[in-house]
């Protein structure tokens, strides 16, 4: 069913840009786009890029999202990479103002030449909300997932397959925010939601905060014997944790041209927090520092009415459980490719908008509104 509701979408979403022919007229629009233009001057400095607030940012995309956890061994100096057999995903969405709505799908037509069965199975929900407001950045994070495989092929196995843990579960809630300074000159938006245009070459700096809460465990020992005998007599097999603390990084966007763009980000974080070993010899507690480190890139052209953009992101959340010999990180992927076209919503779809515009100007009498648009 979800198949088929996804299949008239993308054959509706052709008709849905065309319907602005008979919805407004070029001298309405232009005065509009004027007037808009105008009231944004006063939030940023248009010469170096401009919004599409009141428009429809339409995309369609493909996106592959991942949650990958490391067991780091630090007195033999190897790594247990465990990974999931995840999907790649064809999805629509849109952004009108400060709402974005993206539905995907991972069809099997797009993944007829993943080795499922080699790679063994993964159930797992992914949520991840990324907020960008002019001067505020919102990151939200939702990973549940069960069923792994070892990376690459051979680890901790006596013959060339994958190891495979398909009772070993992952769960896992955080929340990032940070400010973006020189916002009147520098957009997020631009390279991630593309409702935005950055014309010219700026950077911002970062600041903010980050809180993570998870556990990791299994029905038998985190640690294969085939890797690590001594440390698997041990039968680790659950992982608990909580950290917070505060964040700091750089955002550039290198314009080339106008249209072409190039984005990197990179911020540290921190965190303070409370760790729970579960193993033979019981639970054991500790209070540790570790740090994260959220990387994003982006990449693409933009214009006027349409753009193109290739996005990775990724946030590596460390856990230090307390024993000097093994660190603990969970990175949070995300890998898209956008192809967007922005259009006027049709008169009958903009009165139906309304509710949002109203909901807008309450939030905006209630709070300091500005500081987070």
């Amino acid at each position: 069913m979800l198949q088929k509701i996804l299949f008239f979408c993308f054959l509706l979403l052709p008709l849905i840009s065309l319907a602005q022919e008979d919805s407004i007229t070029a001298r309405e629009l232009r005065k509009e786009r004027r007037e808009e233009l105008k009231q944004f001057a006063k939030e940023a400095d248009t010469s170096y890029y401009i919004s599409y607030h009141s428009q429809v940012t339409g995309r369609l995309y493909l996106s592959r999202k991942s949650t990958s956890l490391s067991l780091q061994n630090v007195s033999h100096h190897q790594d247990l990479n465990y990974r999931p057999n995840s999907s790649l995903n064809l999805g629509i969405g849109a952004t009108y103002k400060w709402i974005t709505i993206n539905v995907a799908y991972g069809f099997a037509f797009l993944n007829f030449l993943n080795p499922k069965e080699e790679l063994g199975k993964t159930k797992y929900l992914d949520l991840q909300g990324h907020l960008y407001g002019r001067k505020i950045v919102i990151d939200i994070f939702g990973q549940f997932y069960k069923g792994f495989y070892l990376g690459p092929k051979g680890t901790a196995t006596m013959d060339n397959s994958y190891y495979l843990r398909e009772d070993v579960r992952m769960n896992q809630v955080g929340l990032s925010m940070q400010y973006v300074v020189n916002n009147r000159r520098f957009s997020y938006r631009a390279s991630f939601h593309q409702n935005e245009w950055q014309k010219k070459s700026a950077g911002a700096v970062l600041i903010g905060f980050e809180s993570y809460i998870g556990n990791v465990r299994a029905d038998s020992t985190l640690i294969p014997n085939a890797f690590d005998s001594t440390r698997a007599q041990k039968n680790i097999r659950e992982f608990i944790y909580y950290k917070t603390g505060p964040n700091v990084g750089f955002a550039y966007t290198l314009v080339y041209k106008k249209h072409f763009f190039v984005t990197g980000s990179l911020a540290g974080n921190l965190g303070f927090g409370n760790n729970t070993i579960v193993s033979d010899d019981g639970r054991s507690q500790n209070f540790g520092i570790s740090t994260s480190v959220f990387i994003r890139a982006f990449a693409g052209y933009n214009s006027d009415t349409w753009a193109i953009s290739a996005i990775y992101t990724s946030n590596n959340v460390g856990v230090n459980p307390g024993d000097v010999s093994t660190k603990i990180s969970l990175n949070i992927s995300n890998i898209r490719l956008n192809f967007v076209y922005r259009f006027p919503p049709p008169k009958k779809v903009r009165t139906g908008f309304g509710v949002l515009d109203r909901l807008e100007k309450k939030i905006k009498d209630a709070i300091d509104y500005d500081q987070l648009k």
